[in-house]
């Protein structure tokens, strides 16, 4: 199915494919039966033990994989991630950096597509978990750095931890678009995304635009 990306060029939308991770079948059976729970219970009342009890697999084994709550939503973000730099392609350098990250961030959006009752469970609760929120953290802006990566925009260098802050910001309001979106072929979601991301230039042109120079006032001549 092909989309039209912010700058009007044609982009051919991926199907997700899980081969593109190093996770085995089983860690991504645990992924799949905590997202399940949560759609089916919430966020909040979705444990280790009712994950380890619903794959079925030994609690120890669980620990080994996904030691806490907030591992296994790493884990959702690494099979997402993984989706897209599964895609060997290297980005056009031709497109504007905006369209390059909206053709990332899409394939992203279409690999969460299997998590979505889930995810919009955890997004309903975890404000109520802000140790949760911490620990998941790190994994989640390791995401963004890697969105920009496979985008051709280098989060390494000078500013780079910036452009993963807002990358992160852009993300987690769409995530509220995405997670309601009906369309076939996620058009709202498309339309928020490509909405934040030319927000989100717009502000960092603002900050790059050099400030004015004072007009230095004319001396005054001295009397006599």
């Amino acid at each position: 199915m092909k989309r039209r990306g912010p700058g009007g060029s044609t982009l051919q939308r991926p199907r997700f494919d899980r081969t593109f991770t190093s996770m085995d079948d089983l860690s991504r059976t645990i992924l799949d039966r905590a997202m399940d729970l949560a759609s089916e219970r919430g966020w909040r009342r979705t444990g280790l033990a009712d994950v380890a009890r619903a794959v079925p697999v030994p609690l120890g084994e669980l620990y080994r994989r996904f030691p806490t709550r907030a591992s296994l939503l790493a884990g959702v973000a690494e099979l997402a991630d993984a989706a897209v730099l599964g895609d060997d392609t290297p980005p056009d350098l031709s497109e504007s950096a905006r369209d390059r990250v909206f053709d990332v961030m899409m394939r992203r959006f279409d690999a969460l597509v299997p998590y979505r009752a889930g995810l919009a469970a955890v997004a309903r609760d975890l404000p109520r978990e802000p140790l949760t929120v911490f620990a998941f953290s790190s994994a989640y802006a390791r995401s963004m750095a890697w969105m920009l990566r496979a985008a051709g925009v280098d989060p390494d260098g000078r500013g780079g931890g910036a452009l993963v802050a807002g990358l992160g910001a852009v993300h987690a309001r769409v995530m509220r678009t995405f997670l309601k979106d009906d369309t076939a072929d996620l058009a709202r979601t498309m339309a928020a995304l490509d909405s934040e991301l030319r927000r989100a230039e717009s502000w960092a042109n603002s900050l790059r635009r050099p400030k004015a120079e004072k007009t230095a006032e004319p001396a005054e001549t001295p009397a006599g």
